[in-house]
């Protein structure tokens, strides 16, 4: 009986306590914190674009070849790719180009930002831009 009664008293000592080496608290999930790099993370800034009406598919696709060739003159950036909207959700607003760009830093992000090349770029975009969407963040 008294070894009962200590066993007893231990299980509810460790259950009020909450401290138990192997207990788990499902009922919080687990977070990072989303504005801090982790170690193996890369930084993604994702762009969107809403062309104006009357936008001539040339005048896209000067606009994707101009964006297309900033990664072979910016050094920054690590990765590119790019695609066009194909969600059948009907939830796009009108924007109908996404691109994605990897950099290994938000330093190499501060170089990109002002970077000559990248402001030439917006020069070809402007005319034809109805809306751009940006999104930076650093991969989980």
């Amino acid at each position: 009986m008294k070894f009962f009664i200590i066993a007893l008293s231990t299980i509810l000592a460790v259950s009020t306590t909450g401290f138990c080496p192997t207990k788990k608290d499902y009922t919080k999930p687990a977070m990072k914190n989303a504005f801090t790099k982790e170690k193996d993370s890369v930084l993604r800034h994702v762009v969107l674009f809403k062309f104006k009406d009357g936008t001539t598919s040339d005048d896209i696709k000067k606009v994707e070849d101009a964006f297309g060739i900033l990664p072979s003159k910016i050094p920054q950036i690590t990765s590119y790719e790019w695609g066009l909207n194909n969600s059948p959700e009907g939830l796009d607003k009108g924007f109908t180009h996404c691109f994605l760009l990897t950099f290994k830093s938000e330093e190499d992000r501060a170089i990109y930002l002002p970077h000559p090349d990248h402001k030439a770029f917006g020069q070809v975009l402007t005319p034809f831009l109805d809306d751009v969407l940006v999104i930076d963040y650093w991969s989980n």
